[in-house]
């Protein structure tokens, strides 16, 4: 038995990886920008983590078929691919990302790990408390983030290099 002693910290980390044009995406996916280093820190990042939060766009986009730990999507058009749809973890809303933030920790858990694309972190940005980036060294890809602007209320905590990508972890400052 797993036993855990202490209160369970509330967080809210995003987690995204970016080429060194700031593209989330390649070939309408982020899989082209994700190494297999990236994406085995990714799965273990998960495990920290009580829900997995994301927007319509990621859920079409993206392979969620199977999450280790509840998956929630938001969405306005409450649709999702055959493939999410089957996700047995999946809960589907059509809430705002502030309401879903606080009805994941309220429900599920208090530890969210968001997974969205660039306008859904822009429009949960004011909920999150830490960003996880991988850098990775691929360029021309999609939907490019402006991370300047992404970043301006958070400080770097933790960076690592492993060969051409860089990973960092940020904390809200304010």
């Amino acid at each position: 038995m797993n036993i855990y002693h202490g209160v369970v910290k509330q967080l809210v980390r995003a987690n995204l990886v970016i080429g060194i044009d700031g593209s989330t995406t390649v070939n309408g996916g982020s899989k082209g920008l994700s190494s297999r280093i990236d994406r085995d820190r990714f799965h273990a990042m998960r495990k920290e983590f009580d829900v997995i939060l994301i927007g319509g766009e990621t859920a079409r986009n993206e392979p969620y078929g199977r999450t280790p730990i509840p998956l929630v999507v938001i969405s306005r058009s409450s649709t999702v691919p055959v493939m999410v749809a089957d996700n047995p973890m999946l809960n589907l809303w059509n809430i705002s990302p502030e309401v879903a933030i606080k009805k994941c920790q309220a429900e599920i858990g208090k530890k969210v790990l968001i997974e969205g694309g660039p306008n859904f972190l822009k429009a949960a940005l004011p909920w999150i408390d830490e960003i996880s980036i991988t850098r990775a060294n691929v360029s021309e890809g999609e939907n490019q983030i402006d991370l300047d602007s992404l970043l301006k209320d958070f400080s770097l905590i933790d960076e690592t290099s492993t060969g051409a990508e860089k990973y960092q972890l940020f904390k809200r400052i304010n």
